[in-house]
């Protein structure tokens, strides 16, 4: 199967606009004979026929041609097409009667008693805005608790139908997939939001025009091709103030536990110096977990040489905490902004017209949440609509922004953004935003460029959660404490296989 790993992402928009340029290049019989071949695949020998849902528009012309292949190949194929094939698109038309020919025959609905080895959803694929209805969404639902009951695959072509494969927002009921073949390239939709949970394992297809694409790219995946070059082994000849000296202000009473966890990632991934400024005044003297960690009132933050600063875990949202986000946006250093920092932010014009003047650079890492509350917004205004809010995010205020969340999407002021795939359930947890928070200030105080830094804290955030998985270690259960130790373990594996 000529599949590619494809790092690039293209709203519905985009690829219209390159299905048009390719007109003539008979695509839709492509993407058929691709699903076919991993169809094949899903099917393992197995004797069990395939049943197909095919659609009215160009997703069912694939499904169709999928069917015809798969035919042609001696393998039984069940099809379910509501439409009228008068109405199908030339193409899909050409693929409906080819299968006809073949002795292939149209159902109303799916046959019920037939011990299926593979469910192909070919219903709707890019550019569906709307809430599936009536008898289509009644035969999703009926794919979905069949595939299930079977215990058989369940293949989309292009995107799950009733997924929205610009933004990962699922308005209703939509198809299950175990796996979803892509065509021409990634969609951010299925990388987002609903998306990883009704995709299943993701292949893209590019239908031979890999080389030949004129259209740039909308966005792109996480992939640590992006911070390579800042993955360079330490100078034998170095002492810790060669290594940054990070400032975390934040702890007020009863959330000391945020700052430290911050504190512990920023040392774990190689800050030469942390500063904890806690503001609660019961704060003890020394974390004696982590004794490395330099534990004073936050006023004494501001004394230090710092690289980088954070401001916001277990800050609370007093008026001394206000004063003391004040104060940070004053500084000259990159600043990272997370929990009641920015929930602060949201409600204070003062605030925001600073940030906006802050000649050093500024990364915002809302959960949806504090995102809407920074927008003025609903949190499901957030999650309908991730990408374009993150945009949003970035330019209201100037800033570097990881909207967090299933399918994690970065954004810079000026407007290019990402979705970090690496990760797990089992981030969802307390904490596991000041773990992020430390290891993106320790990157950064370390020297390494903004846009790289938020890249590679997102994704290790991720692979850190996910080396844990693999020793056994979650996703249920998994605490965020536990984050920094495989984080170190997963960057000096890169700084290892980057020398």
């Amino acid at each position: 199967m000529d599949t590619r790993p494809s790092t690039s992402l293209y709203f519905s928009a985009s690829l219209r606009q390159i299905e048009a340029a390719h007109a003539r290049d008979k695509l839709m019989g492509r993407a058929g004979a691709a699903a076919a071949d991993w169809a094949r695949q899903l099917l393992a020998g197995k004797p069990a026929p395939v049943l197909v849902l095919a659609g009215p528009g160009n997703n069912g012309g694939d499904a169709l041609e999928m069917a015809a292949e798969l035919r042609r190949q001696g393998i039984a194929v069940q099809l379910v097409f509501k439409g009228r094939a008068e109405n199908l698109p030339a193409d899909a038309r050409q693929a409906h009667a080819r299968f006809i020919e073949q002795g292939g025959s149209c159902l109303e609905q799916i046959p019920p008693g037939t011990e299926f080895g593979l469910i192909v959803d070919g219903l709707f694929g890019i550019g569906l805005t709307r809430p599936l209805e009536g008898e289509y969404a009644e035969l999703v639902r009926a794919a979905n608790k069949l595939a299930r009951h079977l215990r058989c695959p369940l293949l989309a072509l292009d995107c799950p139908s009733g997924l929205d494969a610009d933004s990962g927002f699922c308005r209703g009921v939509a198809i299950q997939a175990s796996h979803t073949l892509s065509f021409i390239a990634g969609k951010p939709g299925l990388y987002t939001a609903d998306g990883p949970d009704c995709c299943g394992e993701i292949r893209i297809h590019d239908l031979g025009l890999g080389g030949t694409l004129q259209q740039v790219a909308d966005g792109a995946l996480v992939q640590p091709e992006d911070f390579r070059h800042c993955l360079q082994p330490r100078r034998r000849n170095s002492h810790k103030g060669s290594h940054g000296s990070v400032g975390i202000i934040g702890g007020a009473h009863s959330m000391i536990g945020a700052p430290l966890l911050a504190g512990r990632a920023a040392l774990k991934l190689g800050a030469g110096r942390v500063f904890l400024g806690l503001l609660d005044p019961q704060a003890p003297g020394v974390d004696f977990v982590q004794p490395e960690l330099m534990l004073r009132k936050p006023e004494g933050i501001f004394d230090a040489e710092l690289t980088a600063l954070a401001c916001g875990p277990g800050l609370g949202r007093s008026v001394h905490a206000a004063e003391l986000l004040e104060r940070a946006l004053a500084t000259h250093v990159p600043l990272v902004l997370d929990a009641d920092a920015l929930n602060i932010l949201a409600f204070e014009e003062g605030l925001q017209a600073a940030i906006c003047k802050r000649r050093a650079p500024v990364l915002l890492t809302p959960h949806p949440a504090e995102a809407a509350r920074l927008l003025d917004l609903a949190a499901a205004d957030i999650q309908q609509d991730r990408i374009h809010m993150a945009q949003a995010l970035a330019r209201r205020y100037r800033a570097w922004v990881a909207l967090k969340g299933c399918g994690t999407v970065i954004a810079d002021p000026e407007g290019c953004w990402w979705i970090n795939t690496s990760g797990n359930p089992g981030l969802a947890s307390a904490g596991s935003g000041d773990v992020l928070t430390g290891l993106l200030a320790a990157l950064l105080g370390q020297g390494w460029p903004i846009t790289e830094a938020l890249l590679a804290a997102c994704h290790l955030h991720g692979q850190a959660a996910d080396q844990l998985v693999r020793e056994g270690i979650g996703p249920v259960g998994m605490c965020a404490g536990e984050i920094a130790d495989a984080a170190r373990q997963c960057l000096n594996q890169w700084l290892a296989a980057a020398s």
